[in-house]
């Protein structure tokens, strides 16, 4: 069996729709590159990364095979000997042809895709919803008869893991904060393209402690650019934390675990939509979108993005407006046979093969747990509110580099840079874990009480030295006076897990209520509100035990 492969958009469909035959000794895959396409470069790498059996075209077109798999209809497939069976190379079908304004056709059913030598390409031409079949009946009836609506495998992943996302969440470090994924297609109408300062925009906006955000851009994209390339135009808002998914699973598994999705007009977005994410418009217009198509439907529904407008209120009035089915309901024009894509692509291939399928239902493998690298920015600035008089204090963080943000800097030793460090208000450092340390032979620590000392006298704008012990309790000294130390709970949660703040963003709340109230009287609760939730900071004075306390 051979899997024919043009880009690494069409490998990431094919590798999804595996495990029809998985287990099965009498099919062995073999994989070879299309010629023709100017993304096969990454293709050829992810094979070689998975141990796949790759030959040569000119090897491929000689031989015979039982049954040929692709999922793009480009190149000159005809050449190859044997059944075609052509999988979906997207979710729908929602761009023109490239270089046509004009023809409504969509790229991927136009018949001069479909046909060769006026005869239909492929022996099955799988697709995701019967309107996708009626309008392939529109363009070529031959086509059509050879066609069937068997769902999408990829979709089909998704929804099998939505039971991790909790698992994926911890994996990105989301936390309690709210994932916010932008998606883009390729090529000059696409969102990376007309807003590239989007992603930048929006990590420098967004406070920290309330907001994570994701990045998820086409294939193409990462093979036009190359990774490196593209990192180093991403550089500043990596640094701020923004999170780049590779394109294969992890994209998906992104989505899934995303709270509210950002979408130019890609078909990408279609995933999401059919998980029921909020979603918000940021397609400008153009030519490339078919009008009634799944993506134009679904754009002409959801907010639009306003990009002269604050973006947290735009993207909280998207999520709180949110009603159950509102973007499944839009995606359900562009995926049928939801759960049962495998099973269906299974009994078409072993037919054409002139096989019995192995017993047993054929297992959708779900997503794995991604491990995108994240970096967490160096200091932040940290903007505190004070109700005068009282004891209720409210902080929002932002990365410090991503602009201009006033209140305080905040920085962390070890952490922060030497800069960071002098200009900071608020300097922290977290105790090392037990795991951390050497069990046996020499070993340097600082006790609380000598490093809060240390930091005060050498750093003369820090105003406040914190060591966090833990997710509840700190210790801090403030202007070299007496150990204070703060104890952090947070409330029941009603309808869901307990969600704790990070402790230093907990401190700077502290370090501003006491840049207004230097003289506290003592125990003091504050009622803190970081990343929108509440917080109790219990102050008291801290005791020997704290101060001798290792780091």
């Amino acid at each position: 069996m051979l899997f024919a492969v043009r880009s690494a958009t069409a490998l990431n469909r094919l590798l999804d729709a595996l495990p029809v035959f998985a287990g099965d000794q009498r099919v062995r895959p073999l994989f070879t590159l299309v010629p023709g396409s100017d993304f096969s470069t990454d293709a050829l790498g992810a094979l070689d990364g998975a141990g796949a059996r790759t030959v040569p075209w000119a090897e491929a077109v000689r031989g015979r095979h039982d049954l040929v798999v692709a999922a793009s209809p480009n190149g000159p497939l005809h050449e190859l000997p044997g059944p075609l069976v052509l999988l979906p190379h997207g979710a729908g079908f929602n761009k023109r042809l490239p270089r046509s304004s004009v023809d409504d056709s969509a790229s991927g059913l136009h018949p001069r895709q479909l046909l060769r030598n006026g005869s239909p390409l492929a022996s099955l031409h799988a697709l995701a919803h019967p309107g996708q079949l009626a309008r392939l009946a529109q363009e070529s009836e031959a086509v059509a008869g050879r066609a069937a609506v068997i769902g999408d495998p990829t979709l089909d992943r998704m929804l099998a893991s939505r039971t991790r996302r909790e698992r994926y969440r911890d994996a990105l470090g989301t936390g309690g904060r709210r994932l916010v994924a932008v998606v883009s297609t390729w090529g000059p109408e696409s969102l990376s393209e007309r807003l590239p300062e989007l992603p930048g925009r929006l990590t420098a906006e967004l406070p920290y402690d309330t907001y994570q955000v994701a990045l998820v851009l086409h294939p193409n994209v990462h093979s036009r650019l190359g990774e490196f390339a593209l990192r180093q135009r991403l550089a500043p808002a990596l640094a701020a934390g923004l999170l780049l998914a590779r394109p294969y699973e992890e994209w998906a598994a992104l989505l899934t675990s995303a709270d509210c999705v950002l979408t130019d007009h890609g078909s990408t977005a279609l995933y999401p939509a059919a998980l029921d994410r909020p979603l918000i418009g940021c397609y400008e217009g153009g030519t490339e979108l078919l009008p009634a198509s799944p993506m134009a439907e679904l754009l002409a529904r959801v907010p639009r993005l306003a990009v002269d407008r604050p973006l947290a209120a735009q993207i909280d009035a998207a999520v709180a407006t949110h009603r159950t089915g509102d973007s499944s309901g839009l995606a359900a024009a562009a995926f049928a046979e939801q759960g049962r894509s495998l099973e269906l692509l299974r009994t078409r291939c072993y037919r054409l093969l002139g096989l019995e399928p192995p017993p047993g239902p054929v297992a959708v493998r779900p997503l794995p747990v991604p491990r995108i690298a994240r970096q967490r920015p160096s200091a932040f600035a940290a903007r505190v509110r004070v109700e005068a008089g009282g004891n209720e204090v409210s902080v929002a963080r932002y990365p410090l580099n991503s602009g201009p943000h006033g209140g305080h800097v905040s920085a962390e030793d070890g952490h922060s840079t030497t800069q960071e460090m002098r200009s900071a208000g608020l300097i922290h450092r977290r105790a090392r874990a037990e795991t951390a340390r050497e069990p046996y032979g020499s070993d340097v620590v600082w006790t609380v009480d000598g490093w809060t000392s240390y930091i005060l006298e050498h750093y003369p704008a820090c105003r406040t030295a914190a060591a966090v012990l833990s997710h509840h309790r700190c210790i801090l000294r403030r202007d070299r006076s007496t150990l204070l130390a703060v104890s952090i709970t947070v409330g029941p949660s009603q309808s869901g897990p307990l969600v704790r703040p990070d402790p230093a963003a907990v401190l700077s709340a502290v370090h501003g209520w006491l840049d207004a109230n230097p003289i506290p009287a003592l125990p003091m609760t504050l009622a803190c509100v970081v990343g929108g939730r509440p917080v109790r900071a219990m102050l008291t004075y801290a005791t020997e035990a704290d101060a001798y306390a290792e780091l």
